[in-house]
């Protein structure tokens, strides 16, 4: 029997506040509540994602930047993420000296895909939360990674960050990660009653057919409170709306992915 090997993927989306991290925390514990061995990386020097899975940030004396300039390795920086069910790679604002001390060094858009290389047979999903911009940690996760979850609103400027997004993501498997493919896209904080985001949410299938996942994550004031509790939302009040719709979410994540096996 082969070994099994993490499917990677990079959540992503060069536009702020779309739910980037509230997915990547919350398709965490789904995923892990679903029985999959999961890791997620936060690779944002903000580090909401280590927040919000329920770790101090300030309190964490090695992360993913001790990762990436080869100081520390996966193993001994992983730590569980609360009582989420899923390990976490944590960052804080040290992160941000990454893109500097990196620079000059070879073959530096590819440290994260030899650090998790290390780990990657001891999990089912990686799940990487990106920073909301296009420098060398997002690089990094998308020459890691073997998948693109996009994250987004359905409003007028999101399309056209979404065209860019798409972009780069030709760029990257051009010369860097030949392998790398879009996932899928993900309506989040959609609001059924604006008709503006059912217009959006129309067209993004028209273009995208069955790459936008059918689950829509919903505006939802308990996924909004979580973070604050440092909890993902399933584990702060499972049967609110939103905590449904990530467990849907990774449902739907996890049929797909074994339909691509079934079919490989």
């Amino acid at each position: 029997m082969s070994k099994k090997i993490a499917h990677i993927l990079a959540i992503t989306n060069q536009k702020g506040g779309v739910g980037k991290t509230t997915t990547a925390v919350n398709l965490a514990a789904g995923l892990a509540n679903l029985g999959q061995k999961v890791l997620l990386v936060d690779l944002d020097p903000q580090g909401n994602a280590t927040m919000g899975s329920g770790v101090e940030k300030r309190d964490c004396h090695q992360t993913i930047y001790h990762v990436l300039l080869r100081q520390a390795v996966c193993r001994s920086v992983r730590r569980p993420a609360g009582n989420a069910g899923f390990d976490l790679l944590p960052a804080n604002r040290d992160l941000a000296g990454a893109e500097i001390e990196l620079v000059a060094e070879p073959a530096r858009e590819h440290r994260l895909r030899e650090a998790l290389g290390t780990v990657s047979q001891e999990y089912d999903y990686i799940l990487i939360d990106c920073p909301p911009a296009l420098n060398l940690l997002t690089v990094n996760a998308l020459a890691a990674a073997d998948a693109v979850l996009i994250p987004m609103q359905c409003e007028y400027y999101a399309l056209e960050g979404l065209s860019d997004l798409v972009n780069t993501v030709k760029r990257v498997k051009a010369s860097l990660n030949p392998g790398i493919e879009i996932e899928g896209l993900l309506r989040a904080m959609f609001d059924p009653r604006n008709t503006l985001a059912q217009q959006v949410s129309e067209q993004l299938k028209r273009h995208f057919g069955d790459k936008v996942y059918d689950t829509v994550i919903p505006r939802n004031v308990r996924v909004a409170e979580a973070p604050s509790y440092g909890l993902p939302v399933l584990a702060y009040d499972r049967n609110s709306k939103g905590a449904q719709a990530y467990l849907h979410l990774a449902g739907e994540i996890v049929e797909r992915r074994a339909r691509q096996l079934s079919e490989a």
